[in-house]
């Protein structure tokens, strides 16, 4: 190899022209006219008389004798050698335009053995440069079929935003163009791993805490796993019998995100594998994305001083549990509470004071609220709680030990010793005849009003409160 040549040893005899196959036919018909020459004199060697051989007639027959094994070999070229060549050179033409339209960007280009392959028919060079050329056809193959799939793979997570869709639709393509039988996507999120989607484990939610997994994102360290065929894992780890697992981390800018796992039935194989290892980088890209997008989509929703969600969304999701628990006929519960006298403690003691002190009735709120219930920082110094599946004595009982914590953990500043106490009106659907969510929240506002009047400090419910009225 030089200078990017490639050199054949020795040297290319019998080129008289620039086509092989006029040179070809040149030397096999010149080698039939120089038999046809020579085989009088060398019949007449084994004792034929000249008579007979040494003739016009004689030497003309043998020339064209000659001349015709020469042609039929030229033919023969043609048929056997011929051929072979123009379909490769055919073939080298359609994966140049495959090629081209790569670089066009062009959609539905493929390179499939059948409409590519060149027929192995043959033990020599030609045989082997078929082979060679089918490899390389079968390599181009592979190779579009990963571009397809990674195309595929960054449309769909361009498309998705949600973090959890995201997440969804990614693993059903990675396993699509993977092979693979079953897999799991977990993120990292407030210091620990959490399953984003699954798909064909069984109990996903423990490979947060598999020593592998754990090893792959704290390590950004790959793992393929092979399972023998006899090892009893079918119903421990998946719905099927795994063979191979791969588990990948999730880097992006070098930091790890989460984590890639994917199970098959039978070994992966090492185009797949690749695929995989491409598949984590869009992946990253788009769970950055969106990661951040959902981080900010919070931040929009919360409250900045107490962490809670602020008006406009709380509103939203007191909206939509409303129309749930009336679509499914559950109760709904609602509490709304303000703090006591809280314009004097701004006055006395300033408003830094007085937010370190929502603050702190926020952390008291949602210590005593239920998973899954919605804290929402409803005015100023007034909060509102969601309470899904709460009826009002449910909903009245949260709020009275609300009412106890905050009253029973003065604040303390410095040399100061702030007591703070709540009121709080609950009420609940469907016992509050109401309908929408608007109506509860009057209902819940009227027990404010009520336990404001009979002195502050106190959980009255709407019952309590019409009964009052």
């Amino acid at each position: 190899m030089s200078n990017g040549m490639l050199w054949v040893r020795g040297p290319l005899i019998g080129r008289i022209t620039r086509s092989v196959f006029k040179d070809l036919a040149i030397w096999m018909i010149g080698f039939g006219l120089t038999v046809g020459l020579i085989f009088p004199w060398a019949v007449h060697q084994m004792g034929v008389p000249k008579a007979y051989i040494l003739t016009v007639p004689f030497h003309l027959y043998c020339l064209i004798a000659g001349f015709a094994v020469g042609g039929a070999n030229v033919l023969l070229a043609h048929g056997v050698v011929r051929l072979r060549l123009r379909l490769l050179a055919e073939r080298l033409t359609h994966i140049t335009e495959i090629l081209e339209k790569l670089q066009e960007n062009r959609e539905g280009v493929e390179c499939k053995p059948e409409q590519c392959h060149l027929p192995e028919d043959s033990e020599d060079e030609i045989g082997a440069t078929s082979r060679s050329f089918n490899l390389l056809v079968d390599t181009l193959d592979s190779a579009l079929q990963t571009n397809r799939a990674v195309q595929t793979l960054t449309e769909v997570l361009v498309a998705q935003q949600s973090l959890a869709e995201l997440a969804a639709r990614a693993l059903q393509e990675v396993r699509f163009w993977s092979g693979s039988s079953g897999g799991a996507i977990l993120t990292a999120q407030e210091g620990e791993l959490r399953l984003l989607a699954a798909h064909g484990l069984v109990e996903p939610e423990r490979l947060a805490r598999h020593p592998v997994v754990r090893l792959a994102y704290e390590r950004q360290i790959e793992e393929l796993l092979e399972c023998p065929p006899d090892l009893p894992l079918d119903g421990v780890l998946a719905h099927f019998a795994p063979r191979a697992v791969v588990v990948l981390p999730i880097c992006y800018q070098g930091a790890s995100l989460g984590v890639l796992v994917v199970a098959a039935n039978r070994a992966y194989l090492p185009e797949q594998v690749r695929r995989l290892r491409l598949f984590a980088k869009p992946l990253a890209l788009a769970l950055h994305n969106a990661m951040s997008f959902d981080h900010l989509e919070r931040l929009a929703a919360l409250d900045a001083l107490t962490g809670c969600y602020n008006r406009r969304f709380g509103l939203e999701r007191l909206r939509e549990e409303y129309e749930r628990a009336v679509r499914h006929e559950t109760p709904l519960g609602v509490i709304i509470f303000d703090v006591d006298h809280f314009k004097s403690v701004n006055d006395t003691y300033g408003h830094l004071l007085g937010d370190r002190v929502l603050v702190r009735v926020a952390r008291a709120a949602r210590s005593v609220l239920r998973h899954g219930d919605v804290l929402v920082r409803y005015g100023g110094e007034e909060f509102l709680a969601v309470l899904p599946s709460a009826n009002e004595a449910d909903a009245a009982a949260v709020a009275e030990r609300l009412r106890r914590a905050i009253e029973e953990s003065p604040f303390m500043d410095e040399d100061h010793v702030i007591r703070i106490t709540i009121s709080a009106g609950v009420a609940a659907y469907p016992e509050a005849e109401v309908s929408s969510d608007r109506g509860l929240i009057e209902c819940a506002d009227l027990g404010v009003y009520t336990a404001k009047r009979a002195g502050r400090n106190r959980v009255v419910s709407h019952s309590q409160a019409r009964a009052c009225a």
